[in-house]
């Protein structure tokens, strides 16, 4: 049973239970394929089903679950592959994380707050190079409050470079009062993200050490429930492997996902898995940093449990792992990613490690990525039209389940993916761009979503519209 706690935040993580299961399941072929059969219907596996397929070892039944994630990820997901790009505001911190270059402790870390103008510099670099979704990533200071974050927001709104602009902003940040969650919602943005980092009890205390309201664990779970009740019905929920035993780490976020829904009727609109990176001044134990091969598993497990939630895989990761996970549950990665404070004005292409939060695995440019996904015949989407259409929250889930999401889904995607074709690509990444939305648009039925679709694909390459969505 929940136990609850002062403050109203309720501990649903229950560590005994979860190792129990993890402890007691053990690899059943028959029962494997039974749960692979209710995912591929769509339907939300339990902890204790996830603990079936996390148990599986046979090669064989590993491959059946690689292959059955990337089915399911092409029938709710299609071939799009969303994009964005982190941009941090500030790395003060008043918390101690173990794991973080920003924590309090760490005297190596120039400590740096983006003013309005150095935001301005910010965005219009990033619209040069055709981005229109961002994620606002900020320490926990008091300086950060809701009033900050919600004027960094409009800022950012407001800048317009030829024909750039940011279309949606998410917000990645400690968790705060309902209040404020109104505040920062008021202004305008996607979805909230915040991660555990760690759902282990033991393991969270040892790793956030100190004062900071981050020693908080019960705080820290109950963020999410405070952000719906304060306006945020899309939210984010993540964990970072490496911090403990990875199988547990997955159950703790098939349990947040579920609890969620149970209260709220949705679960989480998007779930990341980062793994531990170098960091400057950090020095981890590796006994639980996970491999590669358990990480494509993770990744694929976490597909067949939650369904319908968005996954993000982020540049912390090298390009061959990245190319080899989007095939098997991912549906959002981050592209042209600095995560160095300023990092997007800087001229030169190595960062600078006293402004970052932890090293990045994939250093290539905007274009470079897009024209490897459209090689590997993926539709990059810069779409937003489910934020600006009021299909979030549980309009999103509805639109979603039965599959109807598709009708709106590809072709925003390819109206997107026009648009930075006009005004961003090389010339290279042009050229298969439009032999790719050629090919998208044929597997189109004949109708009038076809007819709609073309028109506005024509504004888009002749008469220099913008903005056109479904």
């Amino acid at each position: 049973m929940d136990k609850k706690y002062s403050g109203g935040c309720v501990d649903f993580i229950d560590d005994g239970k979860i190792t129990g299961i993890l402890k007691t399941t053990s690899e059943d072929p028959v029962r494997v394929r039974e749960l692979i059969a209710k995912s591929m219907e769509k339907k939300p596996l339990a902890p204790e089903e996830t603990a079936v397929l996390l148990a599986a070892e046979k090669p064989e039944l590993v491959e059946e679950i690689f292959a059955a994630a990337k089915k399911l990820k092409k029938d709710v997901y299609g071939n799009r592959i969303v994009i964005f790009a982190p941009l941090y505001i500030g790395n003060l911190c008043v918390n101690n994380c173990a794991y973080c270059a920003f924590r309090k402790s760490n005297a190596e870390t120039v400590r740096t707050t983006l003013g309005k103008e150095d935001v301005i510099k910010q965005i219009e670099a990033l619209e040069d190079k055709g981005h229109k979704r961002l994620i606002l990533v900020f320490g926990e200071s008091p300086k950060y409050n809701a009033e900050f974050m919600a004027e960094t927001v409009r800022t950012v709104y407001s800048v317009k470079k030829g024909r750039g602009e940011i279309r949606r902003v998410n917000i990645n940040a400690a968790p705060t009062d309902i209040e404020s969650y109104k505040i920062i919602k008021a202004a305008g943005i996607g979805t909230y993200q915040i991660f555990q980092e760690t759902y282990h009890h033991e393991t969270y205390k040892k790793m956030h050490q100190g004062t900071g309201p981050k020693t908080d664990y019960l705080y820290r779970l109950d963020g999410l429930f405070r952000a719906f009740e304060g306006g945020c019905d899309d939210v984010g929920i993540g964990a970072l492997f490496g911090l403990y035993n990875w199988r547990f780490e997955v159950l703790g976020l098939v349990t947040h996902s579920l609890k969620l829904q149970e209260r709220f009727g949705v679960g989480p609109h998007t779930i990341s898995f980062p793994r531990l990176r170098p960091a400057l001044g950090v020095n981890l134990d590796k006994k639980y940093f996970v491999s590669d091969y358990d990480f494509k598993r993770l990744v694929a497990i976490l597909r067949l449990s939650v369904p319908y939630t968005g996954m993000i895989l982020t540049a912390r990761e090298p390009a061959n792992v990245r190319r080899e996970l989007m095939e098997f549950g991912v549906s959002q990665i981050d592209a042209g990613t600095r995560v160095e404070l300023a990092g997007y004005t800087d001229k030169g292409t190595k960062q600078k490690t006293d402004r970052e939060q932890f090293e990045i695995g994939d250093m290539r440019s905007l274009d470079e990525i897009l024209r490897e996904l459209l090689q590997n015949d993926y539709i990059p989407s810069f779409c937003t039209s489910c934020y600006r259409s009021g299909r979030t929250g549980k309009q999103f889930m509805e639109f979603a389940i039965p599959g109807f999401i598709e009708q709106f889904c590809t072709p925003n995607a390819l109206l997107t993916l026009a648009e930075y074709l006009q005004d961003y690509a090389t010339p290279e990444t042009k050229q298969d761009g439009e032999a790719l939305i050629k090919r998208e648009i044929a597997k189109i039925p004949d109708g009038s979503m076809k007819s709609k679709l073309l028109e506005r694909i024509d504004g888009i390459m002749k008469t220099g519209k913008r903005d056109l969505y479904f």
